[in-house]
This record gives C-alpha cells, structure tokens and sequence, in this order.
C-alpha cells in the first residue's frame, strides 16, 4: 500500500489506505504499482479533425509521451476544443471563435485540478488554442512546457509561394473577371498542401512565436515546421523535460515575468506580429497577475525595430523565417533591446539560448542598422472615434495611405460591407465602417477577413476600413480595428452616420470623426443599444461577463493564481 510520502500532488489522488479506488482505476490503465511513485504528467492534446493545423498532433502526442516515460514520469493524455477561424470566417462561427480561448483554458483547468496532475505539457497550433494553452499554464502555476503544431509549409501555384489568405483575395478577382472559376479551384487544390497551421506571419504563428519569446517552449520551437522531423525531436524532449521542471519545482511564474512579456511583444513586433496580440498577450498576462494594456504595445512597437517581413506584409515564408535561425536568431538581432536573464523552460536564459544563435540569412531577418523600419508592426491610434485606443499593422500599410481622409460608408455588419463591395457601391477613398462587431455587438469580435481579403481582390487598396471587431493576421492596408470603446458599449463609433468624414493619421496615431462635439452629444441622446444577436447558450453568458477588448477581452474573475485548498 502506498504511504503518503511522495512530494507530487498526484499523491493526493491515490495515496492511504482510502485510496484504493483511484489505485485500482490506473492499474486498469496499465500503469504499474511502481510507477505510482513517479510524477503523474497530463499532456493536453488539442487534436481534431477539422483542420490541418490540428490533425497532426496525435503524432506529436505520441512522441511527447515517449519523452515523459523516458525521463520517469507517467503520462496521461486528455483533449480539449480548437477551432480553425477558415471555416468560422463570414458565418455566425466566427461569432464561438474568440469566445472559445476562454473555454478551452477553462477546461484545461478544470481536468488538472480534478485529477491532480503534477505538471503539464499543452500541445496546440492556431490562432486561439496557443493562447488558452498558456492562459492555463499562468492559471494552474503547476511545471508547464507549451509545444506548438508548427506551420505548414507555404502552398505552391504556378512557380509562386502563396499561404492560404491569397485564396480570399483571388474571389475578389473571379468577381473581376480576373480569374476564372476553374483557376480558383485550381489555387484551391494547391495552398493547404501539408498539416501545419497557416503558412503566414498571422495570429496562430505570432502566438507560437511568442509563447516561444516568453520562455514557455523549447528553442526553436515556434518555426520548427508541422512536417518536420525537427519538430518530432522537439516533442520528445519537451516530454523529457518536463519531469525534470516537475522534479526541480520549475513553474510558469519563475518563467512569465512582466520582462518576458516586453521580450515577447518585441519579438512580435519585430517580426510583423498580429494585431491580435492585443487581445492574447494581455489576456495571458492577466493571468500571471501583471497588466498590460494597449500604450504598452504602443511603447514598445514605437522603440523595435522592424526585422523580418513575413508574408502577408511581404515575400519572405515562413519556412524562410526557420532557415534563417528562427526565434533565437531574431531575439540576438535585438541585441540590449532584449532582457537576456529571463529563464525558459529548456532550463537556459535567453543569454544562453542566444550566445548558440546564428543569423544565416540577413536578408530574411535584417540587423537592426538594415531594419525595415526602427518602429515595429502594429500602432496605437487614439481620437474621439477611439478614445480608449485602436490598433493597425502600420508596416502593412503603404506609405500613401498612412494619412488618409474620407467619407464614411457605414455598415451594422461585415456582411452588410462586404455586399456593398460585390454591388460595386464602394468608391475609391472611402472609410468603411463596421460596427457592432466587438466583443458584446458581435458578439465574440469576429474577424473581418472575408471584408479586408475582399477589399484587395477589388484593387481598393486606397479604402480604408474600420471597426471594432477585429483582423486576421492576413489582413493588410489601411484595416484599424479593435476601435474601444465598441459600438454596443455606446462607442462613438455607433454614433457615425454615412458620409461623415474620417481623418486617419498613423503617424501621430490619430483617428478623428470630423463631426462637432455638439453634434455627436446630440447623436448620442437619440442612440439605442441595439436587440443581442444571439439569445441563447454560451455567448449569452459571454457577453455579460466578457470585458473591453482594451484589456485583452477577458472574462470577469477575480486574479491570481489556483490554490490547493478549496
């Protein structure tokens, strides 16, 4: 009989004499008498079949628990939810996308404190999944390792390398008739070739990028690709690994330091990250108890240079990005701009880590005295269309329209802009405004990439478009989103009516209604707040609890970490 003398949590579960319930279940499982001495490790698998950023991972699973059993842990694997924003884009599915990094980290937490596992390896590749992951790891503060799907490699059509974002643009074109039907399905057949998650520097792979930055995978990790053997190798020693932060006592709050989160952001900038690291970052910082918010972005972008122009803002692949050195190599590029005492979970700082890296390709990932640009991919833009703030991808705009002024075209809806666009009803300089897309309105603050991809398949790259929901990372041009405080909250931008001009001035981070005060006060006494969209399940509970987009849209709760009494 087990004695309750083992230092892991697990021992909780199935240690004494009451126990031998628990004792009998994992003897059915397979699992010896000895090795219920050993650490009890959950590998959180974010499998599914629906998209190729997460149809590859059982194998990745795999090689994870042949690490764990390597370095005398006992593994035991447990999936949770990931959706693929492709198949939620223009449909009330994107409405569950945002809205479901909150379930999946719930969950998470939920299966570990219930079973008691004593550390975790958290196995995951898009755009929401890589945040829930380290949401949960800062939450539980148990021995945490993340290990990222990795992208696919770019598709091939006609001689070009095109990630998966061209195909948006190319319905613009067969709407042009610059493109024919058979031309698409044929680009269709060619740019999803391999598992991965998107080939482009979009939200699943900036994330990837900083859950690497902040310490919490292996090196090398971020851009090592889906299809890799690389990324196998990498797998298997974060199974190694993490009985060895489980046995050393290594949690996420030695690791997620406010200076690992400035690395990380800067990171991101650095190589063209998301604008949606507005929403995640925070978001992941709040639960590691330290408050970042849009001026900080704002800070640190303005002072990063601008290093590695990753499609869609330019014509280097992701895959050039890995050649290249990856992370470590972007980070010894940064050089003082990054903390280099910051700890990771492979057990080496940053200073270690960066001291092996080698830049192989400077025109892939520039030094800082040949950097694109000393400021870095997203802007803050305040005014009285923003007062608590917006954000764009400066470095994907044009430099003809980073000053722009305009009349409104005013949409309630996505849906409703993009039908204006097939009826040829937007005109070249105009602002197109959606509204009521934020996290309350939209609810879930659904993407605008169907709007933004169809924009530029129209050559309407001298519009501009504004809104309070959000973009993909494919997004580029003159798209400001995030808009705070947002339409269904009485934002000003509920108050623009059509044909209102709109200033927009990127390098004094401005956007302006040019409307008087007295008139917009007279708006807003005649302003409703509009009927709810959705009436019933999860997002009705979402909307009620969720909070500004201005500080990552997180859930209403009460901060800080799990405790072990309840």
């Amino acid at each position: 009989m087990l004695t309750k003398s083992s230092a892991y949590r697990s021992r909780e579960a199935i240690e004494g004499v009451g126990r031998g319930g628990p004792r009998a279940h994992i003897k059915n499982l397979g699992v010896l008498r000895e090795e219920m001495q050993k650490p009890f490790i959950a590998i959180v698998n974010t499998f599914n079949e629906m998209h190729p950023g997460h149809f590859h991972l059982n194998d990745l699973v795999g090689h994870i628990r042949d690490g764990v059993y390597a370095a005398g842990g006992v593994p035991f694997v447990f999936g949770t939810i990931s959706v693929c924003d492709a198949f939620a884009q223009a449909n009330t599915g994107m409405c569950y996308s945002l809205p479901s990094r909150e379930v999946a980290a719930d969950s998470i937490e939920v299966m570990i404190e219930a079973h008691r596992y004593d550390g975790l390896v958290l196995v995951g590749g898009c755009d929401k999944t890589v945040p829930s992951l380290l949401m949960a790891a800062a939450r539980l503060d148990l021995p945490a390792i993340v290990v990222t799907g990795g992208p696919m490699l770019p598709g091939r059509y006609r001689g070009e390398e095109m990630p998966t974002f061209c195909m948006r643009e190319a319905e613009g074109k067969v709407d042009r008739g610059l493109m024919t039907e058979r031309e698409l399905e044929e680009m269709e057949d060619c740019l999803s070739p391999v598992a991965g998650s998107c080939a482009m520097m979009g939200t699943a792979n900036t994330m990837s990028v900083v859950a690497e930055a902040l310490g919490m995978t292996l090196p090398g990790c971020a851009t090592a690709h889906a299809v890799e053997g690389k990324k196998r190798r990498i797998a298997k020693t974060s199974g190694y690994r993490i009985v060895e932060l489980v046995n050393k006592g290594i949690k996420p709050s030695s690791i997620l330091t406010a200076a690992a989160f400035t690395n990380a952001i800067k990171v991101a900038m650095a190589v063209g990250g998301s604008t949606n690291c507005l929403l995640h970052i925070p978001a992941i910082a709040s639960e590691a108890n330290i408050n970042i918010g849009p001026e900080d972005f704002e800070k640190i972008s303005k002072a990063t240079p601008y290093l590695a122009k990753i499609q869609p803002s330019g014509k280097h692949t992701l895959k050039d990005l890995e050649d290249a050195g990856g992370v470590p190599a972007v980070m010894k590029e940064l050089g003082g701009l990054i903390d280099r005492d910051q700890l990771t979970v492979c057990g080496l700082t940053v200073s270690e880590i960066t001291a092996d890296a080698t830049n192989k390709n400077p025109d892939v990932i520039r030094p800082v005295a040949n950097a694109y640009s000393m400021q870095g991919s997203l802007a803050i833009l305040h005014g009285n269309l923003a007062p608590d703030g917006a954000v764009v991808k400066q470095t994907a705009v044009k430099a003809e329209m980073l000053v722009h002024q305009g009349p409104a075209r005013v949409f309630d809806s996505e849906a409703a802009a993009v039908d204006a666009m097939k009826q040829g009803t937007i005109a070249h300089g105009d602002v197109i405004v959606i509204r009521y897309e934020g996290p309350k309105g939209g609810p879930g603050m659904r993407e605008m990439l169907t709007a933004t991809a169809y924009l530029a398949g129209l050559g309407l790259d001298d519009v501009a478009l504004i809104t309070d929901g959000r973009f993909s990372g494919a997004s580029r041009g003159p798209t400001i989103g995030h808009i705070s405080p947002e339409a269904a909250e009485g934002g000003p931008l509920g108050l623009v009516q059509e044909g209102d001009l709109i200033a927009i001035d990127i390098p004094s981070r401005s956007i302006e209604l040019l409307v008087t005060a007295e008139e917009l006060t007279q708006r807003r006494q005649k302003w409703r707040k509009p009927a709810p969209k959705i009436t019933k399940g999860y997002l009705v509970r979402y909307v009620q609890e969720v909070g500004s987009v201005s500080k990552g849209a997180v859930l209403g709760r009460t901060q800080g970490q799990i405790g072990d009494n309840c």
